[in-house]
């Protein structure tokens, strides 16, 4: 006979208002509430005396054998509560990112993790005009959760990070999760306006503004109205247009070009910069009180090498877009696939979209090889054996110890790495900046598996 009372614990969590599971010391769910069943799909009898890493992440094995942070594990390890972020899939093997909340339970003396789950997105969310934001690597998980959070409010936003990480996905991913979504995002990228031509893309103008102006035309702003404004690449922004942005910011108002009337706009400001406008405020070249009104939320964007280990299923997902409008398919070798794990991508998703469009071209038979992978000549892949930051690791450590060998020096390191990380390989690939194919070819070299 078990040893907890059942309907007492069902009851417990029934009145849960998210997904909600209880499990047992060997992974098995022994009861999951209404809120679980409806959102993904199931009966509590397609899913009770299961295992929780087979129904949520369709794997084998549980999920810290899989590099990542398993609440399970942490919660009968410590007895604590412990919160992490997960994608999960639904009965229709469809993907979901969510955090959980794994609660220390007890009954009769027995201890079960109770999960609670708080949905952030769902693939389709993800989807853009034409790309998708994909990833599962801590980096990129923390980051979607921040844009949910910014989403929710009706502050400006400020997205930083280095060219090609994907600003402009992550502000069309904002505007979708926020209260304006049914109302128009309007996008100027401001390192491609001419500086006299700024008012008039913003503001608009009135017929015989000037010469040659034959009609009214409105400025994006008034188009925006009610809506999403996202100004791209704001620190390429001139002075003189700056105060006025910052006058329509504070007011709500603003006049065209040539006119007089007054008008209104209502407008969510999301701006964005791969540049450090602090430094610019200190240069005198961005002005230090449009800098805190544009900069309500501030939130920086990870670097493709900060989350290599998203590359595969980047990869693959651009790939099935490239080929989708030439009714061709295509595939990657597992050497092509490593050469691009390995490469640090300078141009982060951009580049990496550039890469695949020229090895679909020149691929044969479908099969994309390592030959036909072509990095910029001015940035060459690291070398896989070691990257930058452990090459200087060593470089120090052998100017001390001339003993040492490179190899001892980045087997301590790594070492050191997955216990800090308690043994989460993605995490450790991650931080060393490496894919985690390359980092499990290490830990068999050096036996630390």
């Amino acid at each position: 006979m078990e040893n907890f009372n059942r309907s007492e614990l069902q009851a417990l969590i029934d009145v849960q208002e998210n997904p909600f599971v209880l499990i047992d010391e060997h992974y098995h769910i022994v009861a999951a509430n209404k809120a679980y069943c409806t959102n993904y799909g199931v009966t509590r009898e397609d899913i009770i005396g299961r295992c929780c890493h087979e129904v949520s992440h369709l794997s084998k094995v549980p999920c810290h054998q899989n590099g990542e942070d398993c609440p399970h594990q942490e919660v009968f390890r410590t007895g604590q509560m412990h919160e992490v972020i997960h994608t999960h899939f639904d009965s229709h093997n469809r993907p979901e990112h969510v955090r959980i909340k794994g609660h220390p339970i007890r009954s009769n003396n027995r201890l079960f993790l109770g999960e609670a789950v708080f949905p952030i997105a769902s693939t389709d969310e993800l989807a853009c005009e034409d790309m998708q934001m994909v990833g599962n690597s801590p980096a990129f998980l923390n980051t979607l959760e921040q844009l949910t959070r910014a989403a929710a409010t009706n502050a400006a936003i400020l997205l930083l990070g280095e060219s090609g990480v994907g600003k402009e996905l992550a502000a069309q991913y904002i505007h979708k999760r926020s209260s304006r979504k049914q109302q128009p995002l309007i996008v100027l990228n401001c390192a491609s306006i001419a500086a006299d031509m700024f008012e008039d893309e913003l503001f608009g103008h009135e017929r015989g503004a000037f010469t040659g102006c034959v009609g009214r035309k409105q400025g994006l702003f008034e188009m925006a109205d009610k809506g999403t404004l996202f100004l791209d690449e704001i620190g390429d922004m001139p002075m003189y247009m700056q105060a006025k942005l910052l006058r329509v910011l504070e007011s709500g108002e603003f006049r065209r070009i040539g006119g007089t009337e007054t008008l209104n706009a209502d407008v969510r400001l999301l701006s964005a910069t791969n540049n450090d406008l602090l430094q610019k405020v200190h240069n005198g070249e961005f002005r230090k009180d449009l800098f805190y009104r544009i900069a309500g939320i501030d939130l920086r964007l990870p670097t493709l090498r900060e989350r290599k280990s998203d590359i595969p299923a980047l990869a693959q997902a651009m790939l099935m877009r490239i080929t989708r409008s030439n009714g061709n398919s295509c595939k990657f070798t597992q050497e092509a696939m490593d050469l691009l794990q390995d490469y640090d991508f300078p141009g982060n998703i951009r580049e990496l979209k550039n890469i695949l469009m020229k090895a679909v071209a020149e691929c044969n038979n479908g099969i994309i090889g390592a030959a036909n992978i072509h990095f910029s000549e001015s940035a060459p892949p690291q070398p896989a054996t070691v990257p930058a930051p452990l090459m200087q690791l060593a470089a120090a450590s052998t100017n001390l110890n001339t003993d040492r060998s490179i190899a001892s020096v980045e087997a301590d390191h790594i070492a050191k790495l997955l216990q800090s990380y308690n043994g989460h390989r993605r995490n450790v690939a991650d931080a060393l900046g490496i894919s985690e194919r390359t980092l499990y070819r290490k830990l068999k070299r050096y036996r630390l598996d």
